[in-house]
């Protein structure tokens, strides 16, 4: 099955993040990284499973990378029935309640115009030990991303 990792990122770590997952799923999917900035809606196709890799930026926003995207969600108002994404946020705990908000607004975003999260939602947090790019790795690991045989079924 083709993944597509779109990523959001304000300082690069979700797009290293990014890298990580796609080396993670690379041996069993074809994979493809975007920028989420250089991604059109129009390509979004229910064939493919979207990983969705967002940072949380100012006040719990999207990240300027990733409005361009999400902004054209919302004006065109696309029908996402059928795709299934899995979201992995990046944040920091010490701002409380926005932490990790970036990821969760992405989820929103997508369900809300019909699209279906798949798995745990990662929430990476800077303010602990664990890097980013392990998290990320692990987080992919555990993914349940259907095979094509399934969706043919």
């Amino acid at each position: 099955m083709r993944v597509v990792i779109l990523f959001g990122s304000e300082m690069g770590t979700a797009e290293a993040a990014a890298q990580c997952v796609a080396d993670e799923l690379a041996a069993a999917h074809d994979v493809s990284v975007h920028d989420m900035t250089d991604f059109d809606i129009d390509d979004l196709d229910t064939g493919d499973f979207y990983v969705v890799i967002c940072s949380t930026y100012g006040d719990g926003d999207l990240p300027t990378g990733a409005e361009p995207f999400f902004d054209a969600l919302a004006a065109r108002k696309p029908d996402l029935t059928g795709l299934e994404f899995a979201v992995f946020g990046l944040g920091d705990s010490v701002y409380g309640d926005t932490f990790n908000r970036g990821g969760e607004i992405a989820a929103e975003l997508l369900t809300a115009r019909g699209a279906a999260q798949i798995g745990a939602h990662g929430r990476h947090d800077a303010s602990s030990e664990i890097r980013v790019r392990d998290m990320a790795r692990h987080w992919a690991k555990a993914l349940p991303i259907p095979s094509a045989a399934a969706l043919a079924s």
